[in-house]
């Protein structure tokens, strides 16, 4: 199938650049051919964010988007910023650039379903439950689209009865816009060479849940940032409660994928984030409605690649836009989709190329340099703070003088050490941790938590969680770091399991229908030998109100 774009993910980015598209196309009274291929179910089944947001982007789509009923529904009203010990909130500076004046609490998978609805009226072709799985490149190097998996196959890779083979859909602009460590990106990345020897993105793991909470406690509009507990001094990450609409709550905790103990597990930080009494007191007598994970990238400006490459782009969270002081990124996301959408409609629509030789974005990379780059630079030094001997504590006190004085000016740039990957050591320099059993009021133990998230794959399907060498597990990551697969997933996809063909012995087992997609296992695994690729398009969570 020919497109004049081709679009990969479903998410902020990528229907912005849709949306966008059409609008200068319907403003000029011309045609332009633009698909966006989702490997969620539908569109916003796999969006799961905080979030509080900022608009200007959604306003420059949509001037009058209240108007149009865009599910903007809660003002941010009150910014508090608390430092948790193990019993006590104590309040803390709230910093300039985490204020939410102007911006809203929203369920960011409900606005990513309006956007798919505003971007179909405009006549943007929207494939949900559909998974690209391999990019076609040209002869010449460039890139010419993309092709989605067979459906219908077994385990065993053998066709079932119902067997349909993926497609090709060219364009003459691909844009990626798949998300944190985007399956396609990853590879394409290395193949085109577009980030510098020894540069690297560097991540975070958010874990959130939805409650619906007593009304008497519920305020709405409120926002609370966390640090400290239930983190050590040595782990970056903080915790962020949201009072959205109709007695809603969103909550999380974000603990940054540069952690150094292999015994750490993300998924019960969260739970002692909730069994706190700050947190417990909002939560008791409520109930939970929704749970997900995903990663996200923190890398900031010293991650970023170039750009753009013969045939397309790299937009959103898949080129790492995120603020990580402002803890926001659609904004960024949005914008990017929107000055890539207006650089690839001047190249096919009103400079007339794409027919005899690839496109090449270049003035979209310039548009990001005036723009984002310039908000990612001036706080480029916050996030590598944190990686001084003095753990939390020096990052805080740099934070606090880069952010309220020195606005990133000064001459230098903090690095980040090492890949996420790399920074995690040997289980014999720690000691376990002691996690709580869940109460199964506020606490929960992981299984009843992935219930929550709709997840959901055929059984007989290719794993699509792929192991380059099937003993490295066993042979390394078990005996050094005490099998770490097992605490950093967030949705109990990895075991090790008594194997009883060899008593005595472990093997290693992937329960790959828990598998809610936050990509967590590509990025930490420290042998780097998990590849997440793409399961049968429509697999995954579903999520709801996230």
């Amino acid at each position: 199938m020919e497109y004049d774009v081709v679009i990969i993910g479903g998410g902020p980015a990528g229907l912005a650049a849709g949306i966008r598209l059409k609008q200068q196309a319907a403003k000029e009274d011309k045609e332009i051919n633009v698909v966006v291929i989702e490997k969620g179910g539908e569109i916003g089944a796999h969006t799961l964010s905080g979030a509080c947001i900022e608009v200007g982007p959604l306003e420059e789509l949509f001037p009058d988007w209240k108007a149009q009923g865009a599910p903007l529904n809660q003002p941010a009203l009150h910014d508090q910023m608390k430092y948790l010990t193990k019993n006590y909130a104590l309040p803390m500076p709230h910093p300039p650039q985490m204020s939410n004046k102007g911006n809203y609490i929203v369920s960011l998978s409900n606005v990513v379903k309006w956007l798919g609805e505003k971007a179909e009226e405009l006549g943007v072709d929207i494939f949900p439950g559909t998974a690209a799985s391999e990019i076609i490149y040209a002869d010449d190097g460039s890139v010419r689209g993309i092709a989605t998996n067979d459906a219908g196959v077994s385990k065993e890779f053998k066709q079932k009865a119902s067997y349909t083979p993926g497609i090709e859909l060219h364009g003459k602009v691909t844009l990626f816009a798949e998300g944190c460590h985007g399956s396609l990106t990853k590879g394409l990345i290395n193949k085109l060479k577009l980030r510098k020897e020894g540069q690297f993105q560097t991540y975070g793991l958010g874990i959130k849940e939805v409650w619906e909470v007593d009304p008497e406690k519920h305020s709405p509009g409120d926002i609370v940032h966390t640090m400290g507990y239930p983190l050590d001094y040595k782990t970056y990450g903080g915790g962020f409660i949201y009072h959205m609409e109709d007695n809603k709550v969103s909550l999380g905790l974000v603990v940054g994928l540069d952690y150094q103990n292999p015994y750490l597990s993300p998924y019960k930080e969260f739970q002692r984030f909730k069994a706190h009494p700050f947190v417990t007191n909002l939560l008791k007598g409520g109930r939970v409605l929704s749970y997900g994970a995903r990663a996200l990238t923190e890398g900031g400006v010293q991650s970023l690649p170039k750009l753009f490459f013969p045939g397309g782009a790299l937009i959103g969270d898949t080129a790492g836009f995120v603020n990580v002081p402002k803890i926001k990124g659609t904004h960024n996301a949005m914008k990017s989709g929107i000055l890539a959408a207006d650089s690839a409609y001047k190249a096919i629509v009103s400079d007339g190329l794409g027919e005899s030789a690839p496109i090449v974005l270049s003035d979209y990379e310039e548009a990001v340099n005036n723009t984002i780059r310039k908000e990612l630079y001036e706080v480029r030094n916050v996030r590598p703070s944190f990686h001084t001997p003095l753990g939390i504590w020096g990052g805080m006190m740099w934070s606090g003088l880069d952010t309220m004085f020195l606005k990133g000016r000064v001459p230098f740039t903090f690095q980040h050490p090492h890949p996420d990957h790399a920074m995690m050591q040997p289980a014999a320099m720690h000691k376990p941790i002691d996690y709580p059993k869940p109460d199964n009021e506020i606490t929960f133990d992981i299984l009843t938590s992935v219930s929550r998230t709709g997840t959901n794959h055929a059984e007989d399907q290719p794993v699509h969680l792929r192991l380059k060498d099937q003993t490295v597990e066993i042979r390394e990551n078990l005996p050094v770091y005490a099998g770490p697969e097992q605490r950093f997933c967030p949705a109990g996809v990895y075991e090790y399991v008594d194997d009883e063909a060899n008593p005595g012995k472990k093997r290693f087992q992937i329960n790959s229908q828990n598998c809610i997609h936050c990509k967590t296992c590509d990025i930490k695994d420290p042998a780097q030998n998990i590849d997440w690729t793409v399961p049968e398009g429509g697999g995954g969570p579903q999520y709801v109100d996230t």
